[in-house]
Parts: C-alpha cells; sequence; structure tokens
C-alpha cells in the first residue's frame, strides 16, 4: 500500500464526520494527493492501549527478546498499539527500536522483598529501607514510571501482607517524583492499601481490594485504577492450589467475588480506570479487548470501557489520539464499536506509524 492514505468516516471520540490523510507516518487533516483510500464511512479509533502489559514475560517467567517481540505483534494483531510494561525482567528496549511493534513505556523491573514476589521477575530488596534508592534507579532508567510489589503472600502468617513501611513507601514515593516519575504498585488485598494511598502514589494495579471510603479518596487524589479483570478470573484457580494456606486461599476467592462490584464502584465514584490485560504469565497476549468487555460487564459504558483502553488512556500516558500532526496510530472498522464491542475483534485495518498491518 502506499505511503499517504485517507479515510474518511467517523473519528472517536468526538464523534464527528470527517476526512484524513496519512503522510510520513503522521495524521493530517488537509488533503494529500494520490492517497489509497482505507475506506469511507468507516469509524477511526485511536489505537488501542493495554495499560498494564508484561511483553518479556512467558509462563516460566523471563523469556528471550526473540519471544517479547512475538508476543507484541500478538498484541498488535489484537489492535493494541500502545503499551504500558508495567515491570519486566528483561531489557526491551530493543523492541523500542521497532516501528513495526507497538509503542512500550517502560516501568523498569518490579521492586520487592526478597521472596516476596513471583521468584526472578523483579529486583528483590534484603531491607525495605533500601526502597528509595531502589526506586530512584529503577526512575532513572525507566520511561517515567516505577512499578512496586505492595503486597504478596506472607508465608509465615498464611495470607497476603504489605511488604514495606509506610514512611519508607512515601519517600520512595517521594524520590520518585523528584526523578519526573510516577508510582504504582501491584495490590491484591486490604492491608496494604492505606499506606500505598497515604504515599502519593500514582496509580493501582488490581486494586481488588478497595472500599468505598478509599475510592472515594482515589477520585479526589486523580490516583488510577488498573483493575486487570481478567487476570482476577485466576484468582479462583490460585486458590484451588494453596491448600497449604487456607486463609489466603479464602482471601483470594473472596476478593474474586467482590472485583466487579469494586470496579463498579470505582466508576461511580470518578476514578480514572484503565484496561489493563496483566498478559505474560497467567494471561494469553492479545487479550485486550476481553479486557474491555469485562470493564462492561462491571459497570463501565460500552464508551467509557473503549475509552478506558484509548484515547482515555493515551492522555494519561502522555500519548495523543487522532489528531492533526500526531503519529498515525489508529484503527479503521466498519461499523460503530461503542454500539456492539465486539467490533474491536474485527478491524478492517491496524495502522501503526502510518503502515498498515491489516
Amino acid at each position: 500500500m502506499s505511503t499517504a492514505l485517507h479515510a474518511a468516516g467517523v473519528v472517536l471520540p468526538g464523534g464527528e464526520s470527517r476526512e484524513l490523510w496519512i503522510t510520513g507516518g503522521r495524521i493530517s487533516f488537509e488533503p494529500v494527493p494520490d492517497a489509497e483510500s482505507l475506506g469511507r464511512d468507516v469509524f477511526l479509533v485511536p489505537g488501542l492501549v493495554d495499560a498494564h502489559c508484561h511483553p518479556g514475560i512467558g509462563v516460566g517467567g523471563p523469556v528471550s527478546l526473540e519471544e517479547a517481540t512475538e508476543q507484541a505483534l500478538t498484541d498488535r494483531a489484537a489492535g493494541t498499539l500502545l503499551i504500558r510494561d508495567c515491570g519486566l525482567p528483561i531489557d526491551v528496549r530493543p523492541l523500542q527500536t521497532r516501528a513495526d511493534l507497538p509503542t512500550i513505556i517502560r516501568a523498569g523491573q518490579h521492586l520487592a522483598l526478597a521472596k516476596r514476589y513471583v521468584p526472578g521477575l523483579g529486583i528483590e530488596l534484603e531491607d525495605a529501607s533500601r526502597l528509595p534508592d531502589a526506586v530512584a534507579e529503577q526512575a532513572r532508567d525507566g520511561d517515567g514510571w516505577v512499578k512496586l510489589v505492595g503486597d504478596w503472600i506472607d508465608r509465615g502468617a498464611g495470607d497476603l501482607a504489605p511488604l514495606w513501611p509506610d514512611d519508607v513507601l512515601a519517600e520512595a514515593v517521594k524520590v520518585a517524583h523528584e526523578h519526573g516519575a510516577r508510582v504504582t504498585a501491584h495490590v491484591f488485598g486490604e492491608a496494604a492499601l492505606p499506606g500505598l494511598i497515604a504515599s502519593g502514589i500514582d496509580c493501582l494495579e488490581h486494586g481488588t481490594a478497595l472500599s468505598a471510603d478509599q475510592l472515594a479518596e482515589l477520585a479526589r487524589n486523580d490516583v488510577a485504577l488498573v483493575p486487570t479483570l481478567i487476570n482476577i478470573e485466576n484468582f479462583p484457580g490460585i486458590a484451588d492450589k494453596a491448600g497449604k494456606y487456607p486463609t489466603y486461599a479464602a482471601h483470594m476467592r473472596a476478593l474474586h467475588a467482590g472485583v466487579g462490584e469494586m470496579v463498579a464502584s470505582a466508576v461511580e465514584a470518578g476514578v480514572r480506570v484503565f484496561a489493563g490485560t496483566d498478559a505474560g504469565g497467567m494471561v494469553a497476549h492479545g487479550r485486550i479487548v476481553d479486557e474491555i468487555e469485562a470493564l462492561h460487564r462491571a459497570g463501565m459504558t460500552r464508551e467509557q470501557a473503549l475509552a478506558s483502553a484509548s484515547w482515555a488512556a493515551r492522555d494519561w500516558l502522555g500519548h495523543p489520539g487522532i489528531a492533526d500532526g500526531a503519529p498515525a496510530d489508529l484503527l479503521v472498522y466498519a461499523s460503530d464499536p461503542r454500539e456492539d464491542l465486539g467490533v474491536l475483534r474485527h478491524p478492517e485495518h491496524i495502522v501503526l506509524g502510518g503502515v498498515v498491518y491489516a
């Protein structure tokens, strides 16, 4: 297909009908001669965003760059054109140089305590007091995000428990902000939430135990939430394998049972909720539409769910949607995905950097 492209249709999120052209990998609202058509009377959607994704993690832990590349290509085929990696054990900067792969925002490595996270995935600190220094290092090395492990099973206690003292958390978040980075944290249970929220954190991953009062606080402080609903579907299976820890197993089942109500309450409270699959490990890549549909079932309107994985997520992450001069990362659909989210599974065209891949 020629480098100059043209499309005419409804542009989301605004919903206006207009024409656009693509040349030199960017969008133009001024006519470009000899452009090849991507369609008329179509629906044009900013490329999808997976706000919690791990191209570099497989079912057995870290993978090769070659496998990470295949994972990213699988995400692209599903319409995901922007990824926030949310913690990786390998350096995927070589993938960032590939024009044919989704844009990747690196969050560096997970920061955890020794024996308090999945082995081999993160940096395991022997002493919690080292967290601020480790955060500074990851902030310098990443793309504006740092990922903490906020809670994990404490085998001595037999249940989920926080990793960090509240004062250490607060200092770590302060250090990240001084380095121009935002902080997010993995958190499943109740006990770690007060300290994480009080620290001035920018985002929570999963957040399955958030209460109504805490959701209101997130909304007041503009703390985002990425609930990773299709990953939470794994909680009953995790519980089934945790026979040595019956309290933990019961806790995980209860968190699974309540997550839909939590997300509905988050939306009602005005929390900014974004779509993330947690692909890598227990969740296959390329499932962003499953997450969008899960968010809709949990209480988002179809348009809200789509926005959480497209234009709203792009704005949150500092990447433009469909705008004059913006990178041409967009999806073309024959019908309106705001009316039927299943449409998202069947793009007419996937355009990344002005190149058509489907």
